[in-house]
């Protein structure tokens, strides 16, 4: 956008669009060139304390164009200066209100504080703001491991709640089954059998069981209880020997094919 004037008196007489400009060299002037198209100005603060006392660094970048370039030429003299210290000392301004928690989890909410203040401060001076967008929060890095200690212990916490929560819900089920089986002893009997033969049929070991447990289960006592167990490591020397005389097997006639080859 071109202005020119031409007298002393320093008038502005009129303006013109960007288009084909006739300039008379004696009597026209130009006084100012200004963009009316969109502009970008990056702007800062640091080491700005936060409303709980947190110093921090904080990157932005401002979108802006001008809507009255007769404003933007008059009204101020460095218009694109005055910009960026209006939105410097606006972002100041908020950091200073907004605690850093605020600040790290709404940014669009800075940004839109941000960009109604810089908008009213600039707004005589011809100039419209498009948007803010914050960039950056750097904070300290002793605050930072800080945070991140203090968010790993409330991770261990709920996990430990999870934990506990857990117990709770498997405590209530097992007083559910006691009752069940107080109420029901051929389902408690029932029970403790399957338990026994599943601990010997997987491991053939000795199992150590209360004199008590096997009354309870009606083993016939010791030798009851001798008896399955001998009959359990028979059941097993069986298999054994199932599997021998085909490992066996195969050897002989993996021999034979050998002499065959041989005699051929």
């Amino acid at each position: 956008m071109g202005s020119s004037g031409g007298s002393a008196s320093w008038s502005f007489p009129r303006s013109k669009r960007p288009w084909i400009i006739f300039h008379y060299p004696i009597i026209d002037r130009i006084s100012y060139w200004i963009d009316i198209r969109v502009i970008t100005t990056t702007f800062k603060a640091e080491k700005t304390l936060t409303k709980d006392t947190v110093p921090v660094d904080v990157d932005a970048v401002l979108f802006w164009k001008v809507i009255d370039p007769k404003k933007a030429a008059l009204e101020i003299a460095d218009y694109e200066s005055a910009i960026g210290w209006a939105s410097q000392t606006a972002l100041r301004d908020v950091i200073g209100t907004t605690m850093l928690s605020d600040m790290l989890e709404g940014r669009n909410k800075i940004s839109n504080e941000l960009q109604k203040i810089i908008d009213e401060r600039t707004e005589p001076w011809g100039v419209n703001v498009i948007s803010v967008e914050i960039k950056d929060v750097l904070i300290p890095p002793a605050l930072e491991d800080a945070m991140s200690m203090q968010a790993q212990a409330e991770r261990e916490r709920q996990a430990r709640v999870i934990l506990g929560d857990s117990e709770r819900q498997i405590a209530e089920k097992f007083g559910e089954a006691a009752l069940t089986y107080a109420n029901n002893p051929v389902a408690l009997h029932l029970r403790a059998m399957n338990m026994l033969y599943e601990g010997l049929k997987e491991n053939s070991t000795i199992v150590i069981v209360p004199s008590t447990a096997i009354e309870s289960m009606q083993l016939g006592g010791l030798a009851g209880m001798t008896a399955m167990t001998m009959g359990l490591d028979q059941k097993h020397a069986n298999k054994k020997k199932e599997i021998k005389p085909e490992k066996s097997g195969r050897r002989e006639i993996d021999t034979e094919k050998k002499e065959e080859e041989l005699d051929e």
